[in-house]
């Protein structure tokens, strides 16, 4: 479908809560899915006139989707459709087209040391000893069993303050469920971090709240620039995605007190915070004031993704819509965590993943690199246009995602690479062909 020959005043369905130009970029988020990489969106003028409202209108809405990520606009050219390099827009794969030899993406654990053996006598544990009525309707926060377990382990292993969770499929699900719950308080405004975690974004945006980015700089994201009348921040405290940075003790603070002086809430996403390798993690943000901090958390990278498996401590008297996971998924997570497998492989994974990120800082050579100190990823600093060397590490088979896929100002040329699904003895070769892709 070409952006030219659409008859756009027919395609958008301007209805639901909140003003025009948020109708708005709720219609043109659910359009643009389906458009490729580079297709011009109507003018704004024209726009205006095939919807019968005012052109502020469709230049606030665009002004917001740019912000988001899913529209380019540029002085001088035509608004565009952007795609970033963590979500490709769907099509069918050219026949010549191979998948890469090596994908440095972040966002993937070591599948290969997937605990298949201790997960299947967890699941076998469970189908054996598990009461019928646990067959049953399920509870909708999740088996009890689970939501003691994980909050006993949040509160031993991340300093969280919390006596219950609720069980979810992921952190997206999570954010999902409590961007609704926000603007069921008549919440509608989410600040973000930029650079940021473009899933997490695009979801909080698809609820219909309004994204808010905000700069990140050397000690995290800065309260003082989260936008008047905003009363939501999303962030990544303990590790930043993807800079690496750690949230300044006095930036916590300013957070704390902006949640409390607005009456608040911060999502926090403690997405990877068990691999830290120079020093202990530092404590999650939830643990000096859980009445205004929701903590998310999930097994997307510690165990698998595909096991759909995530959880949220919300503040007290907090509810969420929607369903929890499978209930025998559930059970084989609390019994992994409570008979000692789960922190035996996290162990064993930081191990691990440490000196595959001491290989890989050793084989990119001089490179000037930055977040190397946790995670499974590493930011890669250029000289030259980063689209352009990640188009020529394609060409020699080497996936790798450009910061700009990230994030929404501009800034310098980089890099992210993810290190955690990489086969130890493919470190080398990867970085060889990315050093001469870099040229």
């Amino acid at each position: 479908m070409a952006g030219s020959q659409t008859n756009w005043g027919v395609l958008l369905d301007l209805s639901g809560p909140g003003p025009k130009h948020d109708q708005l970029a709720r219609a043109l988020r659910r359009a643009i899915r389906g458009l490729e990489d580079g297709v011009a969106v109507p003018p704004s003028r024209q726009l205006a006139a095939d919807l019968g409202c005012s052109r502020w209108v469709v230049t606030q809405a665009y002004a917001q989707l740019v912000a988001e990520g899913y529209l380019d606009g540029r002085t001088g050219s035509a608004t565009r459709v952007r795609r970033v390099a963590s979500e490709p827009p769907p099509k069918a794969p050219a026949r010549n087209e191979l998948p890469p030899r090596y994908d440095l993406a972040p966002g993937l654990p070591d599948l290969r040391h997937f605990p298949r053996q201790r997960w299947a006598d967890a699941v076998r544990g469970v189908l054996t000893t598990v009461p019928h009525a646990d067959f049953g309707l399920p509870d909708r926060a999740g088996h009890p069993r689970l939501r003691t377990t994980l909050a006993g382990y949040l509160r031993r292993v991340r300093g969280a303050e919390t006596d219950d969770v609720v069980i979810c499929g992921g952190v997206t699900d999570g954010v999902t469920r409590v961007c609704r719950a926000l603007l069921g308080r008549g919440v509608t405004r989410l600040a973000v971090e930029d650079p940021g975690w473009t899933r997490l974004r695009r979801a909080a945006a698809a609820t219909g709240m309004t994204i808010d980015p905000v700069p990140v700089d050397e000690e995290g994201i800065d309260a003082g620039r989260i936008p008047r009348g905003t009363r939501a921040v999303l962030v990544t405290p303990a590790h930043q995605f993807p800079t690496g940075t750690v949230l300044s003790p006095r930036r916590r603070a300013e957070l704390l007190d902006w949640a409390r002086d607005v009456d608040g809430l911060i999502l926090e996403d403690d997405y990877d915070a068990e691999f830290r390798y120079d020093r202990r993690p530092v404590g999650t943000v939830q643990g000096r004031d859980p009445t205004r901090v929701a903590l998310f958390g999930s097994v997307s990278k510690t165990l698998s993704p595909a096991l759909g498996l995530g959880w949220v401590a919300l503040p007290p008297q907090w509810t969420l819509p929607g369903h929890a996971p499978p209930v025998v998924d559930q059970l084989a997570l609390a019994e992994f965590v409570d008979n000692g497998g789960y922190d035996r492989h996290l162990r064993a994974a930081r191990l691990r993943y440490r000196a595959r990120r001491d290989r890989l800082v050793e084989a990119l050579g001089p490179a000037r690199l930055s977040g190397v100190a946790a995670g499974l990823h590493l930011v890669l600093h250029l000289d030259r246009n980063a689209a352009d060397v990640t188009e020529q590490a394609r060409a020699k088979g080497v996936k790798v995602a450009d910061l700009d896929g990230y994030r929404v100002a501009p800034g310098e040329p980089a890099l992210v690479l993810g290190y955690g699904n990489l086969a130890d003895n493919a470190v080398s070769d990867a970085a060889r062909l990315l050093r001469e892709a870099a040229g």
